[in-house]
C-alpha cells in the first residue's frame, strides 16, 4: 500500500499537543489514570483518507463523546476503547446522497444494508417526503408504510426527527421536501397549474420545513403529481429553498430521448431561482440514447463554467429501478392510485392500454418498456402481495408466458393484484456512459435505495443490488479494479463532496471537532457481493463503522447501537 507519511501541519500540532497531554497524564496517580481516560475511542495504526481528496497518511484518530478529538501520533494515549486499524483505511463515513429510508428506518433502525457499506448518513425525500404531513400526502404514503405498522405521529419535520430518534436509528438521516408531496398538499393529484392560493400553501409548507433544517426542494418529474408542475412553478418554489440556503435536487423529466432538454430545464431553474442544483442519478437511458452522456456532461460543465452551481449524483449500475406502474403511459396513471386501479378494471381502458403498449415508437422500439428494450428487459423485483411473491426475480416476458397472457395483460394484472405496489428493475444503460458520468469531479454517489435487512420486516422483497452494494462497488470495481478513480477520489465523492453539496459543515471530512462518523475498511478487499439474481448479499471489507462516536459495526458485526440523528442543514435561517 502506497502511504504518504507527510502529514499536514495541523496534524503535527495535534500530535505535539497529544504528547504533552500524555506526559501530564503519565504524572498523575495510577488510580486517576484509570478513572479519567483521555479519550473514549482510539483508532490506531490506520491510513487516513480524510475526504478532501488529499493523499492518505498514517495517523491515529481519537474520539471523545460524538466528535473527533485529535488526529496524529496518539499511540500510548489513554482511552476507554481502542480499535486496531493496522493496514486499514480510516475514512469519513459515507454519505448516501439519494436514499429512500425515511419510513423504513422507523420499521427497522438497524440499517443493516447501509452500515455494511460504510454509510453513516443518508439524504432522502427524492419524490415524496415525510413533510408536509397533511392529509393528502399522508394518504399517498400510507400504502408503503402500513405493512410495517408505521403511522404518522408527526406534523412537521421536528416531529419526524423526534420520532426517528425515539425509535432509534443506526445512521443519520436528512431530507429534502418532495415536490409530489407539496403538490398533494397544496393542489391535489390533478393535472393542472397551481392557483395562487395553492402556490402560497406549497411555499409556506416548504418554508416551514426549511426553517427546521430540510435540505431543499426535490422534484421527481417522471412521477405524478410532481410532473404536473411547470418549470415556472418549480422555479418559484426553488427560490424559497434558496432563501434558506437550500438547493434544488431533481429526478429530471427525461433520462432518455429528452435527456438534454431535461438538463436544460434543471439548469434554468437553478439560474433563475439562485438555488444550487443536484441532478439525481445522472444517466442516459435506453439503447437509442447510449452515447449521449458525453454531450450531457459537456452541457453541465458549460453551465458550471459560466457560474451555475450544478452537480449530480450517480449509482454504479447499468440498470435502474422504480415502480412497475412506470411502464404505463401518462394518461393511464393520471389521478389517484384508486382511480388508476379502477381504470385497470375497465375492459375498454385495458384494450386501449394493450393497443398502445403493444405498438412501437417511431424509431421502431417497443412501447412497452421502451428504455429497457421491451418486456425481456424488465425484472420484477418487489411485490407486496405475498401470493404473487413467486414472480420476484422473473423477467416480465417470462411472467407473461407462465400466466399464458400477453406481456401487457400480465403487467396490468400484476399492478391490479398488487395495488400498484410492484417494483421493477429496468436494464437500460451502457457502462461507457456510466463511466463518463462517474469520472466527473462534480459527481457524487447516491445509492437510490432504502435500507434493507436479511431478517425482519425489511427482508421480504428482492431489491436492486444497489441497496446492498453501491458504495463498496465504487471502491472495488471502479477504483481498485478499473483504476477509474484513485481511492482518495472515490472516498471524496462519498464524503467531502457530498457534505459540501448538502451543507453539512461538520461532517464528511476527518478533522478535529467534526462529528465522529467514520468508516474503517480494507482497501484491498472491500467489494460488493449483491447481484441482480441474488441481491440480498452483504458487502465485504468494511470492518468498523462509527456514527456520532458510537460503533454500529465492530469487527464486521452489528453492535445493535442506534446513535443516528436527524440531519439538518448547517444554515437553518434566511441569510
Amino acid at each position: 500500500m502506497n502511504v504518504s507519511r507527510n502529514k499536514p501541519t495541523h496534524h503535527v500540532t495535534l500530535a505535539i499537543a497529544a504528547v504533552c497531554a500524555m506526559t501530564c497524564f503519565a504524572l498523575a496517580p495510577a488510580s486517576a489514570q484509570e478513572a479519567t481516560p483521555t479519550y473514549d475511542i482510539l483508532i490506531l495504526g490506520g491510513h487516513v483518507i480524510d475526504g478532501t481528496g488529499a493523499s492518505r497518511y498514517r495517523a491515529d484518530v481519537a474520539i471523545l463523546d460524538d466528535r473527533i478529538a485529535a488526529i496524529g501520533d496518539l499511540d500510548g494515549s489513554a482511552a476507554r476503547d481502542t480499535i486496531d486499524a493496522t493496514r486499514l483505511i480510516v475514512a469519513p463515513g459515507f454519505i448516501d446522497m439519494l436514499g429512500h429510508s425515511e419510513f423504513r428506518l422507523l420499521a427497522d433502525g438497524r440499517a443493516i444494508s447501509k452500515i455494511y457499506q460504510g454509510v453513516t448518513s443518508e439524504i432522502t425525500g427524492e419524490v415524496t417526503s415525510v413533510v408536509p404531513a397533511s392529509e393528502r400526502p399522508r394518504a399517498q404514503r400510507e400504502r408503503e408504510y402500513a405493512p410495517w405498522g408505521i403511522t404518522y405521529t408527526w406534523d412537521d419535520l421536528d416531529g419526524y426527527f423526534a420520532e426517528l430518534e425515539r425509535r432509534g436509528t443506526a445512521i443519520n438521516v436528512g431530507t429534502w421536501v418532495g415536490l409530489s408531496s407539496l403538490r398533494l398538499h397544496g393542489v391535489g393529484p390533478e393535472e393542472r397549474a397551481a392557483e395562487p392560493a395553492e402556490m402560497k400553501a406549497m411555499k409556506d409548507a416548504l418554508a416551514a420545513a426549511m426553517e427546521q433544517g430540510a435540505f431543499g426542494l426535490s422534484s421527481g418529474l417522471s412521477y405524478a403529481p410532481g410532473r404536473f408542475a411547470s418549470t415556472d412553478e418549480i422555479t418559484e418554489l426553488s427560490r424559497v429553498a434558496a432563501e434558506y440556503g437550500g438547493f434544488y435536487a431533481t429526478h429530471m423529466r427525461s433520462e432518455g430521448a429528452q435527456l438534454l432538454g431535461a438538463i436544460d430545464e434543471a439548469i434554468t431553474i437553478g439560474e433563475q431561482s439562485g438555488a444550487p442544483v443536484l441532478i439525481h442519478h445522472l444517466k442516459a437511458s435506453g439503447r437509442a440514447n447510449w452515447g449521449k452522456m458525453a454531450t450531457a456532461v459537456a452541457k453541465i460543465q458549460a453551465a458550471r463554467d459560466r457560474g451555475v452551481d450544478v452537480m449530480a449524483n450517480v449509482y454504479p449500475y447499468t440498470a435502474s429501478s422504480t415502480g412497475l406502474a412506470n411502464i404505463l403511459p401518462d394518461w393511464a396513471e393520471a389521478g389517484t392510485a384508486t382511480e388508476t386501479l379502477e381504470r385497470l378494471r375497465n375492459p375498454a381502458f385495458r384494450d386501449s392500454v394493450e393497443t398502445f403498449l403493444s405498438g412501437t415508437t417511431p424509431s421502431g422500439e417497443p412501447e412497452l418498456a421502451t428504455s429497457a428494450g421491451g418486456p425481456g428487459g424488465v425484472l420484477i423485483s418487489d411485490i407486496a402481495n405475498e401470493s404473487l411473491a413467486h414472480y420476484e426475480g422473473m423477467r416480465l416476458d417470462a411472467v407473461a408466458e407462465q400466466r399464458a397472457q400477453s406481456p401487457v395483460e400480465a403487467l396490468m394484472d400484476l399492478l391490479l393484484e398488487d395495488e400498484l405496489r410492484t417494483g421493477a428493475i429496468y436494464f437500460t444503460m451502457d457502462e461507457a456512459d456510466l463511466i463518463e458520468a462517474l469520472r466527473q469531479p462534480w459527481t457524487m454517489i447516491g445509492g437510490d435505495a432504502g435500507v434493507r435487512a436479511l431478517d425482519g420486516p425489511l427482508s421480504d422483497d428482492t431489491p436492486h443490488p444497489r441497496a446492498f452494494g453501491s458504495f463498496p462497488r465504487v471502491l472495488c470495481r471502479y477504483s481498485r479494479e478499473q483504476g477509474l478513480l484513485s481511492l482518495e477520489q472515490a472516498v471524496q465523492k462519498m464524503t467531502g463532496l457530498a457534505a459540501a453539496r448538502a451543507g453539512l459543515d461538520d461532517r464528511g471530512t476527518l478533522a478535529r471537532d467534526h462529528f465522529a462518523d467514520i468508516a474503517i475498511f480494507d482497501g484491498d478487499t472491500v467489494c460488493d457481493r449483491a447481484t441482480f439474481e441474488n441481491p440480498k448479499q452483504l458487502a465485504v471489507g468494511v470492518h468498523h463503522v462509527i456514527v456520532n462516536g458510537t460503533p454500529v459495526l465492530r469487527n464486521g458485526e452489528p453492535t445493535g447501537a442506534r446513535p443516528g440523528r436527524g440531519l439538518r442543514r448547517s444554515t437553518t435561517s434566511r441569510p
